[in-house]
């Protein structure tokens, strides 16, 4: 998918349809650390992954910006280091200028202020005022992959990201992911829309016949929730 149609297939997407879609499909769930978040509600963004791994100076950033295209995401992988920030405003407002749809960053940022204002979604493991003091030896591939916690990522996946959280996809699925996540939103809307209207989940989802059917079967309740094409969890 080119970075339009990743924005408009996933425009109405969240991380969990996209999560449940990928266990559904038998697809390795890979999510962002729990800790990484934006500064600020309000974030949605997809796109293709341009891994940066950072060892001390900027220059990396910048050079991952001649191999990026518009809508893409930079990731950069500063190893979760917490003892220093590896992206700041300046970064911040030329990935901006050059067309990236966000950052996310398995380490710190800083200017947080200045980054709001710029308006470029950003996930990050928080905040810290103090640069890097260091300057590491730089791989010669140090744009072929980055790491996101226990996830390496690469040109090849596409990320979602939003107030959840962010969830990495093979981009060669995506299209195939993102009908499923249709589904499952679609499911849990009129599910939602029942409860509202005064039908329990339970009711929903025959929670008397799962019951039976357990005790009688070994049934499990995600067996019984495939089998009536419900949805709650995978």
């Amino acid at each position: 998918m080119d970075a339009l149609t990743l924005q408009t297939t996933f425009l109405d997407l969240s991380t969990p349809h996209v999560a449940d879609a990928c266990l559904r499909l038998g697809i390795t769930v890979r999510c962002a650390p729990p800790s990484m978040r934006a500064p600020w509600t309000g974030v949605h963004v997809v796109g293709r992954v341009q891994p940066a791994r950072h060892v001390g100076s900027v220059d990396v950033f910048l050079e991952a910006l001649g191999h990026a295209g518009p809508g893409d995401v930079l990731v950069v992988d500063n190893g979760g280091r917490t003892d220093e920030a590896c992206v700041g405003d300046l970064v911040a407002l030329e990935v901006a200028r050059a067309g990236l749809g966000a950052i996310l960053i398995w380490g710190l940022h800083r200017d947080t202020a200045q980054l709001r204002t710029i308006g470029l979604p950003i996930l990050s493991l928080g905040a810290y005022p103090n640069g890097p003091e260091r300057l590491d030896p730089h791989p010669a591939d140090a744009l072929a992959w980055a790491r996101c916690g226990t996830h390496t990522v690469t040109a090849d996946d596409v990320v979602l990201a939003d107030d959840d959280g962010a969830v990495f996809l093979p981009a060669a699925r995506a299209a195939e992911i993102a009908q499923v996540s249709t589904t499952i939103r679609d499911v849990e809307r009129h599910q939602a829309a029942r409860m509202l209207l005064g039908t329990t989940l339970r009711e929903q989802t025959r929670f008397d016949d799962y019951l039976a059917a357990r005790d009688r079967d070994a049934v499990t309740f995600r067996q019984h929730l495939r089998s009536l094409d419900a949805a709650i969890e995978e």
